[in-house]
């Protein structure tokens, strides 16, 4: 079926215009973590009109998904979370080109990701080594960065905060990041931008949290109108930057 598509951005252009969506349409924006924050992100850059997206997760839709992230739904469970992502991308915008990839970024990884040929890296990983990881090796290419801190035990949307890495306040996961920086003497090449929140919301059920699970502590919990924030106000600072710019 033949879509017409030339009325998608209609309202983004009257908002942002025609320069600003044309850069969009040529922006090429790499997601790592199609989780809670980041499927929401890739979400709003596609309605946003952005040309170009690549989404890395190496996971697959699991119950547990289902109260926070977009892609997951009764019907896509156990389905690769960025197969179902690029799916609905595409539905979005048929014009999109979409790359998924399933694997994630580590030290053994890395270098299967050629970051400079992307505008902007997203990071919305969860994993503390590997995403001290990729905020060095991105803050070292020519693409920009995002970066989500820690979404879980949120509840007030009014606290969601965004500011550069070393100006967050209150939140767990950046003091680590911070502490891992210093402990091994290799820091960020330059400055980037965080979505973060300084409220830290306990479990409820805060017995059962400290059992573990095959080696692994139980999450943390979360609540699907937090994620989501984190991840629309980690495409907001890329639409807007790529809007303000001057050549």
């Amino acid at each position: 079926m033949n879509t017409d598509t030339s009325q998608y951005f209609d309202r983004t252009e009257l908002l942002l215009g025609q320069t600003a969506l044309e850069r969009l349409g040529r922006l090429r924006v790499i997601v790592f973590g199609i989780g809670g924050v980041g499927s929401w992100c890739a979400g709003a850059l596609a309605r946003s009109g952005v040309g170009h997206i690549t989404l890395v997760d190496s996971d697959i839709v699991a119950p547990g998904n289902i109260n926070r992230q977009l892609i997951a739904t009764s019907e896509t469970i156990g389905r690769p979370k960025v197969d179902v992502a690029a799916e609905r991308l595409r539905s979005i915008n048929p014009d999109i080109d979409v790359r998924p990839v399933h694997g994630i970024y580590t030290a053994d990884t890395a270098a299967d990701f050629d970051l400079e040929a992307y505008d902007w890296v997203v990071d919305a990983i969860d994993s503390v080594a590997d995403k001290a990881l990729l905020i060095c090796n991105a803050t070292a290419s020519s693409a920009r960065l995002v970066s989500s801190m820690g979404a879980a035990c949120k509840t007030d949307l009014t606290q969601i905060r965004i500011a550069e890495f070393w100006k967050v306040e209150g939140d767990p996961l950046a003091r680590a990041l911070r502490q891992r920086f210093r402990r091994s003497g290799i820091f960020p090449k330059r400055k980037f931008s965080c979505a973060y929140s300084p409220q830290q919301v306990p479990n409820v059920r805060l017995a059962e949290s400290e059992v573990t699970v095959n080696g692994a502590k139980r999450p943390n919990g979360t609540v699907v109108f937090a994620t989501a924030a984190f991840g629309l106000a980690l495409a907001g600072v890329i639409v807007n930057a790529v809007a303000s710019a001057t050549v």
